[in-house]
């Protein structure tokens, strides 16, 4: 049994990775289209996750790992019918916030049901305020979708398509990924059948078991590998209204740890607030990178990873609490609880990073209300740099943790009327260090003749910028401006006018040891690519007196 199980769990891989790429090349959002917003999963009968497409974002996986037995105990088993599809984006049984949309679809052999198809996708827009954090209750901003059917043996639910579409500003481009959704799940199962056609087989409970177990020992014994002890550390980052205190404790003792985020910050009066599933999804993350590197995501591998967070933190927030940019403190999450493993595993860790995507949601209005321009909403995604390795400099222009992919200038000016003027790497952001932190970039944007712009702001690392390891320096900080030098804020809404342009300066990762030690031939190979300036060089790195 054991070889068997053991190809059959490498086919269901490819299954899994082969429903996301259904999704990616339905969608209608560059978020999944371009940056690959999503996350696509199997799960057996009893709602276990048991693989996961490579494609997709820590966040939406991990959390999608629970948001499945939510929709088993709402639905009910009995209840589930071959061609049934469900629907939810809600935040604290979905992953985090209105603005994704979490599809299941129950699989059925011999008219018995075998488990589950998951996928989650960030839509570019659910109505309410839009994609921003000046909300104060998560009813501004949005739609909630409760857990229902968006099919029902195989008749979709057109009332509720119609809710959706006279919710939304972009109907079309919304309503065609739900649908992209539930074609994704379907591509998967016919996968599916066809597996279980060549290998004579009705079930999926064996393989789940057999992957379950292998994936918890597994995970069990890498944990055993990490000396026992109590680890903490702290994290100061931006905030909206006031910085936030992040404070995390980690508790190995033998082949079990712990995470508790006790004595951090409480909920904010803005949507920067994180439900305590979506804090679960990044933590596991953290710790699963660090610690079991090789065992492959699924229930049983997250299952040992035990994360709390005290409930009206702002890590995990009640509702109502305004939720929309839940990932500027979920993506930050990593660099507090790897900051306290380093303690437990020197040389391990990077260094502390951007880590917050710097999402930006444009809307695009006419000046002239009675021209017959058409209104517009374009979302980007764009990364600052990661921290500095123990043996590698950091990544620049890169998401982590969240894995995304950056969208290309090209395809988000198709989808709206404005210009990316400017998209480049930024010098001096990497931290200084032996390994030197991954670079920000510069990215300018301005509205096209007969358009001004409304954007909404959820950017981080302005105030309280990466710090480095290990005598590493700190990242540079972002900045948020028009390029006539009129600063802007951070997070929430504001304006561009026609004719004016926003500049972004994104923050750089920290640096990683004494930057006395960097290899001197890495300091001029820094300095001719552009990275480093020659006065840093001199100023940080001592150059000259090496030449």
């Amino acid at each position: 049994m054991s070889i068997d199980a053991q190809i059959m769990w490498n086919r269901l891989i490819a299954v899994v990775e082969e429903q996301a790429t259904t999704l990616v090349r339905t969608a209608f959002s560059t978020s999944v289209r371009e940056a690959g917003d999503l996350s696509a999963g199997l799960f057996d009968a009893r709602g276990r996750m048991m693989a996961q497409a490579v494609t997709g974002t820590p966040g939406h996986v991990n959390a999608m790992a629970e948001s499945v037995g939510h929709f088993v105990d709402a639905i009910g088993r009995q209840t589930m019918k071959k061609g049934d599809v469900y629907i939810t984006n809600d935040p604290w049984l979905g992953t985090g916030h209105l603005h994704d949309i979490t599809v299941v679809t129950p699989v059925f052999r011999e008219a018995r049901l075998i488990g589950f198809f998951a996928c989650t996708a960030h839509i570019v827009d659910i109505g309410g305020r839009g994609f921003g954090p000046d909300a104060n209750e998560v009813y501004e901003e949005g739609l909630l979708i409760p857990i229902s059917r968006f099919a029902d043996a195989g008749e979709v639910n057109a009332f509720l398509v119609d809710i959706v579409r006279a919710n939304v500003r972009e109907p079309v481009q919304v309503v065609g990924d739900i649908y992209s959704l539930a074609a994704c799940n379907e591509a998967g199962e016919k996968r599916l059948q066809a597996m279980l056609d060549e290998f004579r087989t009705d079930d999926l409970e064996d393989l789940s078991d057999f992957i379950a177990k292998a994936s918890h020992q597994a995970t069990r014994a890498a944990i055993a590998k990490v000396p026992d002890g109590t680890y903490t550390h702290e994290m100061t980052v931006d905030g909206f209204e006031a910085p936030v205190e992040m404070h995390v404790t980690l508790t190995v003792a033998g082949d079990r740890i712990t995470c508790d985020f006790a004595g951090t910050s409480g909920m904010s009066r803005f949507g920067v607030n994180c439900p305590e599933v979506y804090t679960r999804a990044y933590a596991c993350y953290a710790l699963k990178c660090a610690i079991a590197p090789e065992v492959p995501n699924n229930a049983a591998a997250l299952e040992p990873f035990e994360i709390t967070a005290p409930e009206g933190s702002i890590l995990a927030a009640r509702r109502p609490a305004p939720v929309s940019v839940r990932h500027v403190m979920g993506h930050l999450v990593p660099d507090v609880v790897l900051g306290a493993l380093h303690k437990a595993l020197p040389a391990t860790v990077p260094a502390e990073g951007a880590s917050a995507l710097w999402n930006i949601q444009i809307s695009c209005r006419p000046v002239d209300d009675a021209s017959n321009l058409p209104r517009r909403e374009v979302l980007m995604f764009n990364s600052g740099g990661t921290g500095a390795r123990p043996a590698l400099d950091g990544l620049s222009a890169t998401a982590f943790p969240s894995g995304v992919s950056t969208m290309s200038v090209e395809a988000t000016e198709q989808v709206g009327p404005i210009t990316v003027w400017r998209k480049e790497l930024r010098p001096d952001s990497g931290g200084a260090g032996q390994q030197r932190g991954g670079l920000g970039q510069v990215i300018e944007i301005s509205p096209r003749e007969g358009y001004a712009l409304m954007f909404n702001a959820m950017f981080d690392r302005c105030a309280y910028p990466a710090r480095g390891r290990d005598g590493g320096g700190q990242g540079a900080p972002g900045r948020v401006e028009l390029t006539d030098g009129t600063t802007l804020r951070a997070k929430g809404r504001q304006s561009v006018p026609e004719g004016a342009t926003l500049r972004l300066s994104l923050p750089g990762g920290g640096g990683y040891g004494d930057p006395g030690a960097r290899d001197r031939d890495a300091v001029r190979a820094d300095v001719a690519a552009g990275y480093v300036s020659a006065e840093n060089a001199r100023k940080t790195y001592g150059l000259e007196d090496d030449t």
